[in-house]
């Protein structure tokens, strides 16, 4: 008993996201920062935290989505914060975006300056370091399929994009970084009943957070 008491204030001395859960688990704490558009700020982050600590993980999950932006929009608010973004030391970056780069209003973003844009974000979320002083583990999604119902600024040419440009991009630049991808579009295109607007129902948030935590499972086992 002694020996247990004394284990529980040596975690509990160890850090912020430890508490007397870590002495009953081998888990580890995790930090995650959720980086995208509004389907990060307004989606799946709080989902995946609920599972991730059902199954007995700490974690500490920072959303730093941005309602709106297109991939040079969240590039410039990266540049702005990323002094400040890489003293949160994440041990993950899930990074989601593309979808408002389709638009037909003025975040149109030409496919050149799209790839320009992922390349530096990735370079830039690259170079973070998590608490251990090891590379945060950097993961990128393919972005939803364009609803055919979806409304100005939104189009039919919207959902070409996706498909023949944005996510062939996105799945090439995951090649080229080795970045694992997690896979928004075949999710959606398998139930489109979760999306019939651009931003999905809660149900399909929650899909979201589910595959974001199967890509994540494997390495968190392995710490």
């Amino acid at each position: 008993m002694k020996v247990l008491s004394l284990l529980c204030s040596i975690f509990l001395l160890a850090g912020p996201f430890l508490s007397l859960s870590s002495c009953r688990a081998a888990h580890s704490a995790y930090i995650i920062l959720c980086a995208g558009n509004s389907l990060t700020r307004e989606g799946y982050p709080p989902y995946l935290g609920r599972l991730l600590r059902q199954r007995g993980w700490r974690v500490k999950i920072y959303n730093y989505g941005r309602s709106g932006h297109n991939s040079g929009e969240y590039l410039n608010f990266l540049r702005e914060q990323e002094a400040y973004l890489k003293t949160l030391r994440p041990d993950f970056i899930l990074l989601e975006l593309g979808t408002n780069d389709v638009r037909l209003d003025g975040d149109f973003t030409p496919l050149e300056s799209f790839e320009k844009n992922m390349k530096e974000i990735i370079r830039i979320f690259s170079d973070f370091k998590t608490r251990r002083g090891e590379k945060a583990r950097l993961m990128i999604a393919l972005i939803p399929p364009i609803p055919e119902s979806a409304q100005y600024p939104f189009s039919p040419e919207s959902g070409r994009r996706v498909e023949t440009e944005i996510n062939p991009t996105l799945l090439k630049l995951a090649r080229e970084n080795n970045l694992p991808v997690v896979d928004h579009w075949h999710l959606f295109k398998r139930k489109p009943e979760l999306l019939r607007e651009i931003h999905p129902e809660a149900e399909g948030y929650r899909e979201m957070a589910r595959a974001w935590l199967e890509a994540l499972l494997p390495y968190l086992v392995s710490k």
